[in-house]
């Protein structure tokens, strides 16, 4: 998976520094970060349709979906996979502090917890 995340992010700078005529990706990037945003978005909801609605196939494509419009976002925004997985790496570090709990889930006698 790491490779080719890490693949497809090689491709994607490609596509940032020589554009190719026709390219999706350019298309994206032509667009801009407004544009990209709402591609993540919009997969993202796919993703959840394909979840609760369908089957394997289509939720495993929309993920490489959501993962491949998620890989031209970063590059918009000059960040890549490997910031990313330093941040899940430092989570999940044996003395990382534990997330709070989303409002709603914490102690009942405690409602802000």
């Amino acid at each position: 998976m790491v490779e080719m995340l890490a693949q497809l992010e090689k491709i994607v700078h490609s596509r940032q520094q020589q554009p190719k005529p026709g390219s999706y990706t350019n298309q994206l990037l032509e667009a801009g970060l407004t544009r990209i945003a709402q591609k993540v978005g919009e997969e993202g909801v796919e993703v959840v349709v394909a979840a609760l609605a369908q089957d394997e196939d289509a939720l495993l494509g929309e993920m490489a979906d959501w993962l491949y419009h998620a890989t031209v976002l970063l590059a918009m925004r000059g960040i890549s996979w490997e910031q990313v997985e330093g941040i899940l790496r430092a989570r999940h570090r044996p003395d990382a502090p534990t997330t709070p709990p989303l409002p709603g889930t914490g102690d009942p006698e405690n409602p802000g917890s």
